[in-house]
Parts: structure tokens; C-alpha cells; sequence
């Protein structure tokens, strides 16, 4: 199977193609509630994330939100 290349913070990451966004986040072990994904310089809802099949050259930036008092 073919890999392709996206870029997340900056970083390449390959993955297979057409992989959804919400996938590739919890590969990342990354709780979906706790975190927050620019897709191409578009902020997406969780809720979309399920329809983002990533492409080859995709950027995604993905911040953690911390909570505090």
C-alpha cells in the first residue's frame, strides 16, 4: 500500500491515503475532547472531523487546550 505525506505541526507524517482526520488523531493518542484541528488552514469542529479524508500535502495543525484556574 502507497503512503502519503500530510504534515502535522510542522512535521511530515506518513499515512495511508485517504485517511480520516479522526483517525489520525487517535493514532496520535490524543483525547478528541482535549484538543483542537486546523485542517489547511480551515479550525474544523469534531463533529467534521469523521468527513476529512486527508490528502498528500495536507497541513494540520492540532493544539492541545489546557484547562486551568
Amino acid at each position: 500500500m502507497s503512503k502519503i505525506v500530510v504534515f502535522v505541526n510542522g512535521k511530515a507524517r506518513q499515512i495511508g491515503p485517504g485517511t480520516p482526520l479522526e483517525t489520525l488523531v487517535a493514532s496520535l493518542q490524543l483525547a478528541p475532547r482535549m484538543v483542537l484541528v486546523e485542517w489547511n488552514g480551515r479550525a474544523l469542529l469534531r463533529s467534521e472531523w469523521a468527513d476529512v479524508s486527508l490528502q498528500h500535502g495536507d497541513r494540520l495543525e492540532i493544539l492541545r487546550v489546557v484547562a486551568g484556574g
